[in-house]
């Protein structure tokens, strides 16, 4: 009778444990790309015993060296900045701009307590005229919008515009890819309107608006939609583009093969076009989003629209001591949030689409 050896057996136990970390592992890693924590893998395969020097390089390539250009950065900045004197002073440093940071954070604190102050009075005010048989009056906080307020403005505006855009580019896009005509057709009017900058549109879109939509209390504020509308009309193009040249790139056999199968044009777009221009479409739609962003922050300025523009705007007319550092934030948070935006369209891409590209 044959006996197996108990060591053989715990060996290929752990083994057989180490192979379900490293699966884990590497579709964890795919995720972490996504999210800009690619560093995170090699740190765990290190700590499942995966050659822990070569991983310890990973983690100084994908963490370490971003991590001292940013400390360089922050060190050439403080060095230099203060060197430069403008009529309101010297260029911010980084614990200058930090401040601000605290400063803004504090006073939409502030804010936020005054807003529930006069709630409560009102409500109090409201229940001793219901008592004493009166009708209850409401009114809207006044006050000025805090920083986030302005931030939360600057996003529904972007997804806003970035959805229309969206709306009108796909199918359009597909059109442009299936037919020879439709491409034709639409070719010279996308190489004229594409490069047309938002300070030009922007006149256009507040006098037909207003034009337009005259209604005094409806869904949205005109400008609301002057600044969505800029962004639809900016960002839609690389959606468009790009959904054009998923589809005509589509294998030809499947074309040829839902041609053979009778396939309605509806079917043949769902089951066959989609799926296989979605990784070009999602592309055009990351490129749609950064020019979105970027579109609506000179929208608000110009305009003047609620938002982050408007407070970059506000901050330079201002002149204080203090503007330049609250520019200074501004200009940090307008580039965090479009990473954050581009991670966002990546993790849903990912989603969506089957591919070891990330």
């Amino acid at each position: 009778m044959t006996t197996i050896d108990p060591n053989f057996e715990a060996d290929a136990a752990r083994e057989a444990r180490r192979a379900r970390l490293f699966t884990r592992i590497n579709k964890a890693d795919g995720w972490f790309k996504v999210l800009g924590l690619a560093w995170i893998t090699p740190i765990l395969r290190a700590a499942a015993g995966d050659n822990p020097r070569g991983q310890l390089k990973q983690v100084w390539m994908l963490l370490g060296v971003p991590l001292l250009s940013i400390l360089v950065f922050l060190a050439l900045w403080g060095t230099l900045a203060p060197r430069v004197q403008t009529s309101l002073g010297a260029i911010p440093g980084p614990v200058q701009v930090w401040e601000q940071v605290v400063n803004l954070n504090e006073d939409a604190a502030r804010t936020r307590e005054r807003a529930a102050d006069f709630y409560a009075r009102q409500d109090e005010r409201n229940e001793e005229r219901v008592a004493s048989g009166q009708e209850p009056r409401y009114r809207e906080f006044t006050g000025a919008p805090t920083y986030y307020q302005q931030i939360w403005t600057s996003i529904k505006t972007v997804f806003f515009g970035f959805l229309l855009a969206s709306a009108v580019a796909i199918p359009l896009g597909i059109a442009a890819g299936l037919s020879v005509t439709a491409n034709a057709a639409l070719n010279p009017i996308i190489q004229v309107f594409k490069p047309v900058s938002p300070l030009a549109w922007l006149p256009i879109v507040s006098i037909v608006v207003s034009a337009l939509y005259t209604v005094e209390d409806g869904w949205f504020e005109k400008s609301f939609l002057v600044s969505a509308i800029t962004v639809t009309l900016c960002s839609l193009w690389p959606t468009l583009i790009n959904t054009a040249l998923g589809v005509a790139s589509i294998d030809k056999d499947l074309v040829n093969v839902s041609r053979v199968l009778k396939m309605s044009t509806w079917t043949k777009i769902t089951k066959l076009v989609l799926p296989s221009a979605l990784p070009l479409i999602f592309t055009g739609l990351r490129l749609s989003l950064g020019v979105g962003w970027m579109v609506l922050i000179a929208a608000e300025m110009l305009a003047q629209n609620p938002g982050l523009g408007k407070f970059v705007w506000d901050e330079f007319q201002n002149g204080s001591s203090q503007s330049l550092a609250k520019i200074m934030v501004a200009v940090f948070t307008i580039g965090i949030i479009g990473f954050l935006l581009d991670r966002l369209m990546f993790a849903i891409q990912s989603m969506f689409t089957f591919s070891n590209n990330r």
